[in-house]
């Protein structure tokens, strides 16, 4: 009976000491660690596996110290076993929390709250993803090591190898789904083909990538739903990616009106609009005619902003506010269904009347102003007509 005591006291003596060490080490690492942010990060996130796997390790060698007499027992084999399954679990932890810090300290060198932040975006979506890789084997590997601790698992062992083809075979036509999925995680997050924080548009819908997985993507939706796909998705299937290369991007908002809508005048009345609001960028702003079929006259206003949100809103402004002027100021260039009818014999009264004489233009009329044209006139339109030149054109 003064054995087990003894046992019991040491056990407890040694994780009182190891409690004791480990606080000094952290008051003393947070005192020193002020202005260091991986020493932060270590004070907050691995002390409590760091106190875990220290009070196991010393409660396991004091048992292993203080069982002598105990010796083939069978209490102490399961004793010192189950403390030994501790130590690996505990360990693992511990391992996993420092892999975390290191990351964390990695990624608050990238913010992604400023405007500019491609980069970052790109760099943490990297790192989210190794962590969730690094947990993942980390588990795989800490439930492996703990089996092999059993003499059973170790017994069977050279069968499992024998079979390990087949069953690896097996394995691989089971899990087929689960690993396209995976490798195409890994593929996302190294080939930049989408980040988080990326705004998309998939199956009609658009979002921004809120959350990327090893198995699957959560795309928020601009009206706060969750739509939820597989990553092999993005692999195999085309999808829109506003904010690739950078946040701003461009948008058109299209009217349907009458032959008779002053073009130049809704022009400039588009460019006093977009120059009295926050949501536009200063890039982009340009009116054209892009169809003249059907009896009306097809209007394209092309705005810029800088990211998608500001967007939605200001061609939401533009309908708005060319709608309004349009009714109140021009209400001749509403769309309207033109009917005419002829006397018996279907003369027309407009064959009688004299054709008018075409005017001259000067050559200056036929110059199209800068907000008239999407390629050219601007530093921004310059450089995209100089992107989409073919091979052929950009010859001299």
């Amino acid at each position: 009976m003064q054995s087990y005591l003894e046992t019991t006291v040491a056990a407890l003596a040694a994780a009182a000491v190891a409690l004791f060490l480990v606080e000094v080490v952290h008051r003393i690492t947070r005192r020193f660690g002020r202005r260091s942010l991986l020493l932060t990060e270590l004070t907050d996130h691995a002390h409590r596996p760091f106190q875990v796997a220290a009070t196991v390790l010393a409660v396991q060698f004091a048992a292993r110290f203080t069982t002598g007499y105990a010796v083939g027992e069978s209490w102490r084999r399961l004793l010192l076993h189950l403390l030994v399954l501790c130590v690996i679990a505990s360990a693992a932890w511990l391992v996993a929390a420092l892999l975390i810090v290191v990351e964390d300290t990695a990624l608050a060198r990238f913010r992604v709250d400023v405007p500019n932040n491609r980069h970052a975006r790109r760099v943490r979506t990297q790192v989210v993803m190794l962590r969730r890789l690094t947990v993942a084997v980390i588990v795989i590997l800490t439930v492996g090591v703990m089996l092999m601790t059993f003499p059973s698992v170790r017994g069977i062992g050279a069968g499992v190898l024998t079979s390990a083809g087949v069953v690896g075979v097996v394995a691989a036509l089971a899990a087929q789904s689960l690993l396209g999925n995976v490798f195409a995680g890994l593929q996302l997050a190294f080939s930049d083909a989408v980040r988080l924080d990326d705004v998309v548009v998939v199956e009609g819908e658009w979002g921004r990538i809120e959350e990327l997985t090893l198995s699957y993507v959560v795309v928020q939706i601009w009206d706060d739903r969750r739509l939820i796909l597989p990553t092999s998705y993005f692999t195999s299937k085309p999808f829109q990616n506003w904010t690739r290369t950078e946040a701003a991007v461009l948008g058109t908002a299209e009217f349907d009106v009458d032959w008779a809508v002053p073009v130049q005048t809704m022009r400039e009345e588009l460019r006093r609009l977009v120059e009295g609001t926050e949501l536009w960028d200063g890039r982009v702003c340009v009116l054209q005619v892009t169809d003249a079929t059907g009896g009306m006259v097809r209007l394209r206003a092309l705005v810029s902003a800088a990211d998608a949100g500001s967007l939605w809103d200001l061609r939401a402004l533009v309908r708005e506010h060319l709608v309004a002027w349009i009714r109140d100021n021009r209400p001749t260039a509403m769309p309207r269904v033109r009917t005419e009818l002829g006397d018996a014999t279907s003369n027309l009264s407009w064959q009688w009347v004299q054709p008018r004489r075409p005017q001259t233009r000067r050559p200056s009329d036929t110059e199209a102003p800068d907000d008239a044209r999407v390629f050219g006139g601007s530093d921004d339109g310059d450089a995209r007509s100089e992107a989409f030149v073919g091979p052929e054109e950009s010859r001299p």
